[in-house]
Order: structure tokens, then C-alpha cells, then sequence
């Protein structure tokens, strides 16, 4: 990026200097004047300019000047530099640097405000590398859609508090009414209003002529002023106005508003409305200055607390376990079939507080695991006609990475994500409820902003965590919240309050601080270091350091962003736990893993046992049902002492292994089948004995014979009516065998991530800036070249008009000549364009030259060539 200090630049803009040449006259001229890097540089941070590329330096200077544009550059310059575009706005139009550090530092400049000084010329380097201000230090002027944002009005007041001028408040009075004023304040009367309102600028900006006229003043009426010195620069008046007010109002140090002028004719009473103090009298009473505080350094990131970066890299690897367990127990929770899809999309609320109890959190992090499930591409809707959630087979996938690895895949997705899950529970702007999974969740800011609040942790020293206000502080500095918006409105703040969040439950930050896995998935290159900050109140830094801060806008490519990745990986695998192929078994029907356990293992054991409680050591708890559960799915009871025996380090209690046999003894003993359901048992007592028990009336059960009953019920209500009872009926099949029920686990079709929101038009990469400079930089030459002169009449339009005799005829002699000529040319589309180009060949009715504009040999029909211009000497 071009870094011209402000004399450089005055030395390069201004006219009579030794590169000799003149003032931009434009923003256009202005732009012509820059070299690649310096275009590159402004075409990178706002792309929106060449989406689609301009034809020419005119056509980018007037969508630089676009409100739509101006807006979006003016919302990504930090504090102090839209201070300084504030207070040109205030300035006159052109301002000198003078005039803009008086603004800005007050009276005394340097002297008042030595940091201000300091760091005004890098703010006005950035508003110029923007393309928001142009011209040399004598000549500033602020783009004029620029102005007309920041410009102070009744309809859009400015955050500098300053109201408008003397001759925009006095625009609609009466030149008594005028008069009277001039008279009041000691000025000679004249009949022009024009030179009256000039008169009465010039007194309120000079500062020992309004020293003298405010010594006159009323206390009470210095007391009005003071209230309105720093804005809002209104206030009421009744149609009685108090001697203090009458006094102001006679000097026209309070003047009514053009539509309350009307009322003030000589000798009436002013009518009751608005009154404003004029911008030069607010600007003496501030010592010049127009702000009241300006912000020219960003706030410190402070530290909250320090650790070691031992315990924070411990923690944050607990965080990392626990988030992929959890991630593990969401999706294996759906694993038959999740939650139904709401029918305009989304997750209800009912679902979601279950999601929340089975996972043991709160809703809203339960709808942040939910979110990033989606985002990470593990989780989907089936798209069936009873719409359901469930996994995707990318979770399969997932499944089989190593731990590590699996991280890596959930932290990239959240990095990148827009949806944003701490919107969940709001409304969005039609009143209507945003729901986990649903639509209305991307914010495009969110990657920017998790990626500036996790780099700004990583400008601490290592093991020290972030107080939260400071952060905030500082992410209010770099993007300033529009003086039109509330304070609710501050999504960036709100965003990285649940990045920090956010961050503590994935395991990339501990106890508040970034762990060392997590500065490695940021991947910083050497450009992006953050700077290093004051330690104490005393410190400070050199001012270049001060206003460093690593580009929000220039995301990691896809390569280094996969590098990133596998060095986290690398650093957090040795600080996870590793998986254990064994259990502790615990007389009181209990087992205790004392860490993760080996895939096999905790799958076999969730179906035996129940998990009784979470935490570093899971608790499992083996009952009657959870034994029964394992004999449906195949398992015999010598299969389950055989499992406990192998991965028990302690032996098998004597309760467990009666438990395991007594449930094995009576199961299958009943046998429930299909007829509408039957129940058969060779032994007829117990099936007196379940005919007897109230609890069956239900069933409504009657005997066929002495080992058969008959339900009136489907089999899977018998089967669970009688396991109800403490029975362990199985079920067979036709063939009289017993049916072996395993979890069947559904899956949705494969399915693509959720792509995140833009914001805005990506930014450019380099092969793409530097066939844009070519075009736009051809185009230019081809609508500024210098034509010669022919004598023909004006047409009126850009292009060339000649006839076809005439085009054909310049044609061929440019071909011997070897010159260079200006056409215009339509092509098949109807879209115009101008073209400078060196003809090599005529004939067939095409032309065949180099063609400047698109640096390269091409072959245009005659017949789509509008005119033809021969180019001044020495142009080419």
C-alpha cells in the first residue's frame, strides 16, 4: 500500500513541483495520478469497485463516489480516522492541513495535542488510500457523498455535536431581521445578505473579535452556550423569550431554524420553536476543536488474569475432550432419527430444551453444539416426507479421524461459520421467533470478528487471559457504531461476546486465555503479528506500533488455513487424553472409566450399562433393563462375562454376575409374537399369574390354551406392557425364532455444509487485481488519449463517428504507418466501449491490431467499429 506521508504527497499533487505535474482537479485525476500498488491497495480493501471492473479511471472514481460505496468504506475506518473524515465534513471545501489539525487538536495544534498531531497524517493517508479524500495539504476535499453522510443536519446529527453554519440557519430570515443582528453585534449594516452573513461568519470565527463580543454577554447567557457548546447544538425558545435568550438571539449566537425564520420579522417576537447555535460560534466556545474527545490511539487490550501456559494448554485439551464428547453424545442421541423439522425450518423449542436436558447444559449451548454439528456438516435434515434431523454419513467419517483431527474439523467450521447460534431465542426484524437450525441465523461480520477477538488474545503474553470490556473497547475503536444506530444494535460487540464464549466450550481458549493450539489454528503470517501492548499507564508505544493492527479483511487462503489446522492438530494430540481399553467394576453394580475408552468398548458398554453421571470419570450403572437391553441386541449371557472379564482390571462382582444370569434365565422365557399379538410360555403358571395382575387389564389378555394368551394389542405394546410388569419377554418371528433387535442408525442422503453469508464482495486476489489494472488502466488510455484534431462536427457522445469509407480508408493507412488509432467498437451484446489499438491487417472486412485495452492481438468486423480517431503524436 502507498504510505505517502501528507508533505509527500502535497509535494507529488501540487502544481510547480519537480514531477511536474498539476492539482487533481478530480477524484478521477487524483486516481490517474496513483501507481499500481497504490490502486491495488484501495481495489483490495473496498472490492466492491470492481465488481464489475470499470471501463476507465472515470467510471472507478464515480463508483467510488457511489452512497452505497461510501457507506460501506466509511463503516471499516476506525475511530480516529472517521473522526478526521468528521471534521473535514465540518471544514471548509477544499481545507488545507492546517485548518484539519486545528479541528482536530484545537487552537495551539501540536502543542495541545501532540498524539492528535502525530497520528493525524497516517488517519489522512487511510482516508486517502480509501479514495474517501483527495487533493494536496493546500487543497483537501472530502468526496462529496462523504460529506453530504457526516455533514451535521436536524435530520442526521453529527457525532462531532456542531450544528450548521451561520449563512445555511440564516438562509431563510429577513434582511431586517438581519440587519437588526449585524447592528446588535457591531457590525457595519449592508443591504446584500450575501456579504451581511459574511460579516457575521468572520466576527464568530475570529477569535479575539468573539473573545471581545462574549465579555459582553450575560453570565446566564454564557451558561445557554456552555449547555450547548459540545451538542446537540438545539433548543426550544417560547414566543417570551428570556432576557438571556433575547440576547443570544439578538447577536444571532442562537439562530432560528429557516422554517421558524419566517416569524421573526423586525419588531415581532421570535415564534416558539428551535433555535441552534451556529457552527463558528460552537467551534470558538470549543477552542477550535471538533470533537470533544478525540480517540487518535486504540484502547489497550487489558489482562484479566494470568496463568501458566501449562494450565491454560491442560484446560483448553479438557474443553477440546469434553466438546467432542459432547458432539459424540448429540449425534448418537439422533443417531435413529432426531428431531422433526419445524415447517418453516428449524429445530422447536420443545426439541431443544430435550437436546438441553439430555446433554446436560443450558438451551443456549445446547443450540451452539446443535449449530456447529450443522456447520461442520455432521448433521442434516433427511429430506423425507416426515422431515427429521439426523447425521450425516460425513459423521461416520468424522468418527474414524483421530481425536485431534476431529477438533481441527469442528473449531475450522465454527472460525468460518456465519450462522450464529447466539441468535437463537430472538427476533428477528419481522417480530418472528429465530430458531436453533432455522433461517435468519448468518451475519456475515461473524468470521471477520472470532477471528480479530482470538487474534487480539493472542497479543497478550502467553497464559494471560482478556478482560472482556477491553476487548469490547477495542473492537468499538476499529469499527465504530454509526451515530444513526442504538447502542442494542452493536452486533460486533455481541458477536464477540459469544466468541468468547464459544471459544472456552470448544477448548481453543482455557481459563480465558489462548491456548498455544489455538494461536496455531490462527495462522498468522509474519504481516499479521499483532503488535505488542503497554504494559502499565506509563508505557507507550511508538506510534507506528500503536496504529498496527493486522488486517480484518484478508481471510487465510485455503492452503494455509489447512497448514493451520494440521499444526493445531500436532500440538493438541499430545495433551489429549489416550482412549482406554478398560473398565473398574464396582460391587455396587457400577463401572468407572477413568478416561475415554476405546471405541469398541464404549459402544458395547452403553448398550449393557446406563450412564449414571459425566466428568473427567464417566459412572455406569448396570440394572435389570440396561442387561436386557444388550440380550435383544444378540449378546448371550456367557458373551457379557466374557466382555467384563476382558476389560474389568478389577474382578467381576458376584451382585453383576448374578445379574447377568438372572435376567439371562428369564428371558425369552416369554415369547410375544404376531397373530394381532400372542403370548406363549411353556410354563402355564406364570401365564395364570400374568392374567391375575391388574397391571395386564390393559392388554386385554385372554387364554387360547394353557401356554398361549391372546393380546389385543400390536407386539411391540405387548413387549413393553409386560417388561413393565418386570417380565423379560422376547419377541420371535413366524418361524418361532427369537428376533435379535440392534439400534438401526439413520442416516440423511450426503449433504454439503451450510455455505457461509459474504460479506460483501470477496476480496481480490492478486492474479484477478492485476487483469483488472490492465483493463481499467487500457480503457482510461483509450477515453483520455489525445486525438488529433479533424475538423468534423461534435457528436455529442463518446464515441468516434465516422462513415464507413472514412473508417476504412484510416484503417489501411494506419496499417502502413504503423500508428495507433482510437475506435469505438459494439459488440454482439450491444454494450459500447472505446478501444485503442494498432492495426496490423485489413481485409475481408475485419481488422486484425494489437489492442491496448486488452493487451493482446484481436480481430474486430468493420461493420461493429462506430469511428475511428487518429491519436496526437507521442501518445503510444
Amino acid at each position: 500500500m502507498d504510505r505517502m506521508t501528507p508533505e509527500e504527497r502535497s509535494r507529488k499533487e501540487s502544481p510547480g513541483t519537480g514531477s511536474g505535474t498539476a492539482a487533481p482537479r478530480s477524484l478521477a485525476e487524483s486516481l490517474r495520478a496513483r501507481d499500481d500498488a497504490s490502486l491495488s491497495a484501495l481495489l483490495r480493501a473496498r472490492p466492491d469497485l470492481i465488481t464489475p471492473v470499470p471501463t476507465d479511471l472515470t467510471q472507478l472514481a464515480t463508483r467510488a463516489a457511489t452512497r452505497a460505496s461510501v457507506v460501506r468504506a466509511l463503516e471499516r475506518l476506525d475511530r480516529f480516522a472517521l473522526q478526521t473524515a468528521e471534521a473535514l465534513a465540518v471544514a471548509g471545501d477544499p481545507a488545507t492541513y492546517g485548518e484539519l489539525l486545528g479541528l482536530m487538536a484545537g487552537d495551539d495544534g501540536p502543542q495541545a495535542d501532540p498524539l492528535v498531531a502525530e497520528a493525524l497524517p497516517r488517519a489522512l493517508t487511510t482516508l486517502r488510500d480509501q479514495a474517501l479524500v483527495w487533493g494536496a495539504d493546500d487543497r483537501l476535499r472530502l468526496v462529496r457523498t462523504a460529506r453530504e453522510l457526516l455533514a451535521p443536519s436536524p435530520q442526521h446529527p453529527s457525532p462531532t455535536g456542531l450544528g450548521p453554519t451561520v449563512a445555511e440557519a440564516a438562509g431563510g430570515m429577513s434582511p431586517g431581521r438581519i440587519q437588526e443582528i449585524l447592528t446588535a453585534a457591531g457590525l457595519p449594516s449592508t443591504h446584500d445578505a450575501v456579504s451581511a452573513m459574511t460579516a457575521l461568519s468572520e466576527l464568530f470565527g475570529d477569535r479575539a473579535r468573539m473573545a471581545a463580543l462574549l465579555e459582553k454577554a450575560p453570565a446566564e447567557s454564557l451558561e445557554v452556550l456552555s449547555r450547548l457548546v459540545w451538542g446537540p447544538p438545539y433548543g426550544q425558545v417560547t414566543p417570551n423569550p428570556a432576557p438571556r435568550l433575547r440576547w443570544l438571539l439578538d447577536r444571532g449566537l442562537l439562530l432560528p431554524s429557516p422554517k421558524l425564520s419566517a416569524g421573526l420579522e423586525q419588531g415581532r417576537p421570535p415564534a416558539p420553536g428551535t433555535v441552534v447555535l451556529p457552527r463558528e460560534a460552537a467551534l470558538h466556545l470549543r477552542s477550535g476543536r471538533a470533537h470533544h474527545h478525540t480517540e487518535p490511539l486504540p484502547p489497550v487490550v487489558e489482562a484479566a488474569a494470568t496463568h501458566s501456559a501449562h494450565m491454560v494448554d491442560a484446560t483448553a485439551a479438557g474443553q477440546a475432550y469434553t466438546a467432542l464428547a459432547t458432539v459424540e453424545e448429540l449425534l448418537k442421541d439422533w443417531d435413529e432419527g432426531g428431531p422433526s423439522v419445524l415447517r418453516a425450518g428449524g429445530l422447536s423449542v420443545r426439541d431443544l430444551k430435550r437436546t438441553a436436558v439430555a446433554l446436560d447444559v443450558s438451551e443456549p449451548v445446547a443450540a451452539f453444539w446443535v449449530e456447529l454439528c450443522y456447520a461442520a456438516g455432521l448433521l442434516a435434515s433427511d429430506g423425507e416426507a416426515d422431515e427429521r434431523y439426523a447425521a450425516t454419513p460425513a459423521y461416520d467419517e468424522w468418527t474414524e479421524l483421530p481425536p485431534a483431527g476431529r477438533w481441527t474439523r469442528l473449531v475450522t467450521a465454527w472460525l468460518t461459520a456465519t450462522r450464529t447460534a447466539g441468535l437463537v431465542g430472538g427476533r428477528d426484524a419481522k417480530d418472528r421467533a429465530l430458531s436453533a437450525l432455522g433461517p435468519g441465523l448468518d451475519r456475515s461480520a461473524a468470521p471477520e470478528v472470532r477471528h480479530r477477538v482470538l487474534t487480539l488474545l493472542a497479543g497478550l503474553p502467553e497464559g494471560a487471559s482478556a478482560a472482556q470490556e477491553s476487548v469490547l473497547a477495542r473492537l468499538r475503536w476499529e469499527r465504530p457504531l454509526r451515530a444513526d444506530r442504538p447502542a442494542a444494535d452493536d452486533l460486533r460487540s455481541r458477536l464477540a461476546q459469544w466468541t468468547l464464549s464459544e471459544a472456552e466450550l470448544l477448548g481453543v481458549t482455557g481459563r480465558g486465555a489462548l491456548s498455544g493450539h489455538g494461536r496455531a489454528l490462527l495462522g498468522e503470517r509474519p504481516d499479521h503479528t499483532p503488535p505488542a501492548e503497554p504494559t502499565g499507564p506509563g508505557d507507550k508505544l511508538p506510534v507506528h506500533r500503536q496504529h498496527h493492527r493486522p488486517a480484518p479483511h484478508e481471510p487465510l487462503t485455503a492452503a494455509e488455513q489447512t497448514a493451520a489446522a494440521a499444526r493445531a492438530a500436532r500440538l493438541l494430540a499430545p495433551l489429549l487424553p489416550e482412549p482406554l481399553d478398560h473398565v473398574l467394576l464396582q460391587a455396587d453394580l457400577t463401572a468407572v472409566a477413568p478416561g475415554p475408552l476405546q471405541r469398541p468398548l464404549a459402544d458395547v458398554l452403553d448398550v449393557l450399562a446406563d450412564v449414571e453421571s459425566k466428568g473427567g470419570a464417566t459412572v455406569y450403572r448396570f440394572t435389570p433393563a440396561s442387561v436386557r437391553r444388550a440380550l435383544d441386541a444378540g449378546r448371550t449371557a456367557s458373551d457379557l462375562h466374557a466382555f467384563l472379564a476382558a476389560h474389568a482390571r478389577t474382578p467381576v462382582p458376584q451382585p453383576l454376575a448374578y445379574l447377568i444370569d438372572d435376567v439371562a434365565r428369564r428371558h425369552g422365557h416369554l415369547r410375544v409374537g404376531a397373530a394381532s399379538a400372542y403370548l406363549r410360555c411353556d410354563d402355564d403358571a406364570l401365564l395364570s399369574e400374568i392374567l391375575a395382575d391388574r397391571r395386564s387389564a390393559g392388554l386385554r389378555l385372554r387364554r387360547l390354551a394353557p401356554t398361549v394368551l391372546a393380546a389385543q394389542s400390536d407386539p411391540a405394546v405387548l413387549l413393553e406392557g409386560l417388561r413393565t410388569m418386570g417380565f423379560a419377554p422376547a419377541a420371535e418371528s413366524a418361524e418361532g425364532d427369537v428376533l435379535i433387535t440392534r439400534a438401526h442408525a439413520h442416516r440423511t442422503p450426503p449433504r454439503t455444509p451450510p455455505e457461509p453469508v459474504p460479506d460483501g464482495p470477496p476480496t481480490p486476489d492478486t492474479t484477478l487485481l492485476t487483469a483488472a489494472l490492465r483493463a481499467v488502466r487500457a480503457g482510461d488510455l483509450a477515453s483520455t488519449a489525445p486525438r488529433k484534431p479533424t475538423g468534423a462536427p461534435a457528436t455529442g457522445g463518446d464515441l468516434p463517428r465516422t462513415t464507413s469509407a472514412e473508417t476504412l480508408a484510416t484503417m489501411q493507412a494506419a496499417v502502413l504507418t504503423g500508428e495507433s488509432l482510437w475506435i469505438g467498437y459494439v459488440n454482439a451484446e450491444g454494450s459500447a466501449s472505446q478501444r485503442v489499438i494498432a492495426p496490423i491487417r485489413v481485409e475481408g472486412g475485419f481488422v486484425t491490431a494489437y489492442d491496448h485495452t486488452a493487451d493482446e492481438v484481436r480481430t474486430y468486423p468493420l461493420h461493429r467499429v462506430t469511428g475511428v480517431a487518429e491519436l496526437a503524436d507521442d501518445q503510444l
